[in-house]
């Protein structure tokens, strides 16, 4: 499977990331084959400050940045996997207090939603209170299929609980794709590249990390195959990482490491 990681820096724009996110897709038409593009969270708008009101500013499935995501899979026959703002059911001229989803939309090549993940474990951590801007979503494994992998979706500060890997795992998945707006601050890297190496070792998955960058975020996007090895990795910079994932390795991997086999807790055992 061939994929794309877009680490880049977003704004609190939504036509700016429009633009640019377009861009990017219409290069990488260019670059040859892909399975699977993945931008971060919040790659249709940035959260910008504690007072930025997520809630005027999300669009719904069917917004203007979902549908270009939709013409770009298409024209690419790839998937495109990236982070909006949802309006909530309730939303719009008649609530424009409700607060919006934290949505990971994953389109087909075809260009039809095929997923959508709602962040389940909002950021109320470190300081910050991302329950004060967004709602939860269901507790609903969001797994595709791509080329000739399952991909499991979740989003950032769901990174922090193994038992929601785990979830994507026990429902299939054997890639998991972390888009994220990971905050800076003490130890922070340490943290995101200790997380994803570990989910990838006691998953013995693929594990396909998306970062945003700039003042605010780490970036450090990566591909970690299943024995907890970064075989591609950006900096702090806007940056395309790509990377082939071979089912022949994570087989490798498990008849190395057959953990999820051997577990006692959880999956029968």
């Amino acid at each position: 499977m061939h994929v794309a990681l877009v680490q880049m820096s977003a704004a609190t724009d939504s036509a700016t990331n429009r633009e640019s996110v377009g861009h990017t897709l219409s290069e990488l038409a260019a670059a040859g084959q892909l399975d699977l593009v993945v931008f971060p969270e919040g790659a249709m708008h940035d959260f910008g400050a504690a007072d930025h009101a997520l809630g005027a500013v999300a669009e719904p499935l069917d917004g203007p940045f979902v549908s270009l995501l939709a013409d770009h899979a298409r024209r690419l026959r790839t998937t495109v996997v990236a982070g909006i703002f949802e309006k909530t059911e309730d939303a719009g001229e008649r609530s424009v207090g409700a607060l919006p989803y934290n949505t990971l939309v994953a389109i087909g090549p075809d260009g039809a939603l095929v997923a959508t993940y709602r962040k389940v474990h909002l950021y109320d951590s470190f300081g910050y209170r991302e329950s004060e801007r967004l709602a939860a979503g269901p507790l609903e494994p969001a797994v595709i299929d791509v080329a000739d992998r399952r991909v499991g979706l979740m989003t950032c500060y769901d990174l922090r609980f193994p038992e929601h890997a785990r979830l994507l795992v026990d429902a299939g998945a054997d890639v998991l794709c972390v888009p994220a707006a990971w905050v800076r601050g003490p130890l922070k890297e340490r943290h995101w590249m200790t997380l994803l190496v570990a989910r990838a070792i006691e998953n013995t998955v693929d594990v396909l990390a998306t970062g945003q960058c700039g003042p605010a975020y780490i970036g450090h996007t990566c591909v970690i195959d299943p024995m907890g090895v970064v075989v591609a990795a950006a900096g702090e910079q806007p940056a395309t990482v790509r990377a082939g994932l071979d089912r022949e390795r994570l087989q490798d991997a498990r008849r190395t490491n057959p953990s999820l086999a051997n577990r006692r807790i959880g999956g029968g055992g």
